[in-house]
């Protein structure tokens, strides 16, 4: 059986379609989450629901009894907790004789000497945990969704234009549907066993380029202003972000400035067997709509 822990977040229940997607038979997969009235359409899809809680232990212990395989989709908890709640999956995984243990980490150059180590190191330390134990685990280390671009490029971009304190840095942005795909593979296929892949595009983009190719999309001009980063928490609470939502995200616009996304590396060719969407087919297809 194929475990999807966080499997009513976004990148969980897309994992859980591309295995369905590919084959997979719902019997053969269960979804971990905390409140089972979020995961009635996984039940209706005949897809084994367990009850369980990052932070609790023994309900993991339970929840993974029976697992072959177990996706560990990163908490979204205060990031304090974070690297304790995975120890807590990874160690009750090993109780429960989970098989192979597949972790959603994060792209960038040094997570550790990132410009916001603070916010990103936990994956680095979960990584650190993982390679210590015994149970054979794959590392998805994955760049920025695709589908954040119009949340964090300002309000109304088509008409106001991208807003973000980004400079003139690049990121190899992926749609999180392809994010998924690469998931389901290596949940299904063999061969993926401490092994280490990058998920991202091929190729990278700044916010200028974004610009320039929403401009040849709608047939006006977008312009990129990379604004200051009080203007920019400033113009995230207007939109009902909170301050430290607002405040995260600004020191994620200030890591794609310094470069330290654009790693030129990626694994989703080889595990897909096809190229990645371009990030201009991506545009094109959310906002010609």
């Amino acid at each position: 059986m194929i475990l999807v822990t966080g499997a009513t977040g976004n990148l969980g229940k897309a994992t859980i379609n591309s295995l369905l997607n590919n084959g997979t038979d719902a019997k053969d997969i269960a979804a971990l989450v905390r409140d089972e009235t979020k995961a009635t359409a996984f039940k209706s899809n005949g897809i084994q629901v367990k009850p369980g809680d990052y932070q609790d232990f023994e309900s993991l212990k339970i929840a993974f009894e029976g697992v072959d395989k177990l996706l560990l989709i990163s908490s979204s908890s205060a990031i304090v907790n974070r690297f304790n709640q995975h120890k807590n999956v990874i160690d009750a995984a090993g109780e429960a004789g989970v098989s192979h243990i597949v972790y959603t980490g994060f792209d960038m150059k040094d997570l550790q000497q990132s410009s916001m180590a603070e916010d990103v190191q936990y994956h680095a330390y979960t990584t650190d945990y993982l390679k210590q134990m015994a149970v054979p685990y794959t590392l998805m280390n994955n760049t920025l969704y695709a589908d954040m671009i119009p949340i964090i490029s300002g309000k109304n971009i088509l008409e106001n234009g991208i807003s973000i304190p980004a400079g003139a840095g690049k990121v190899p942005f992926l749609p999180i549907t392809e994010m998924a795909e690469a998931l389901a593979v290596v949940l299904t296929t063999p061969g993926h066993e401490n092994k280490e892949y990058v998920i991202a595009a091929e190729a990278a983009f700044s916010f200028a380029e974004i610009a320039d190719i929403l401009s040849e999309i709608t047939g006006t001009t977008i312009t990129y202003n990379p604004t200051e980063v009080m203007v920019y928490v400033g113009q995230l609470v207007q939109q009902g972000v909170s301050e430290d939502d607002a405040a995260y995200l600004s020191r994620f616009a200030g890591a794609i400035a310094r470069g330290e996304f654009d790693t030129n590396k990626s694994d989703v060719k080889q595990l897909l067997g096809r190229a990645t969407t371009s990030l201009p087919d991506f545009l094109r297809n959310l906002y010609s709509k």
